[in-house]
């Protein structure tokens, strides 16, 4: 019994973690490629940042949020939008994902994903894709997310693509 069990428990990890290759896989093509900004946040990195010193409470919830990330990845293209999104739609496993929330526009469409395995309104990946005329945004934030402080982040990092996190709170 205990073997069926540890063999399910490596099963899922595997699973879950293929899903994750998926996208890392699609970050990894293009990062050289000159057609995209490229931004990535290292484990370390919000270590370091949840820890600096600040007196201002807006600083404080984003310290909060940042301190149980574990990554973040954003890849933005102005040229080819509709080729990458299309592109990074089949680079992962949608079975693997909920949809969190759809927004469309004249201008552009947000997909917001979220791999959730404990319910509730914490989950390990936010996957935000975005398509417009004028530009392509494939974004894949991990680790322990509180979707209800979200969008915090985004004023606080104020990095090309966050913004679109600023659309789960206006949609709320």
């Amino acid at each position: 019994m205990k073997k069926l069990l540890l063999l399910g428990a490596c099963f899922a990890l595997t699973l879950s973690l293929t899903a994750q290759d998926g996208i890392v896989r699609y970050f990894e093509k293009y990062m050289d490629n000159d057609d995209f900004t490229v931004v990535y946040f290292s484990p370390k990195m919000f270590s370091m940042v949840s820890k600096l010193a600040a007196e201002d409470e807006d600083i404080d919830e984003i310290k909060e949020v940042i301190s149980d990330l574990k990554g973040l990845r954003i890849l933005t293209a102005e040229k080819n939008a509709v080729k990458y999104y299309e592109e990074a739609t089949r680079a992962f496993d949608k079975s693997d994902y909920e949809v969190l929330m759809t927004v469309r526009s004249e201008d552009d469409n947000v997909n917001f994903y979220v791999k959730d395995s404990n319910g509730g309104d914490i989950v390990e990946e936010l996957l935000l894709i975005v398509n417009s005329d004028e530009e392509f945004v494939l974004l894949s934030l991990v680790g322990k997310i509180d979707l209800n402080k979200i969008s915090k982040l985004s004023e606080g990092l104020q990095v090309n693509g966050m913004q679109h996190l600023k659309k789960m709170e206006e949609e709320q």
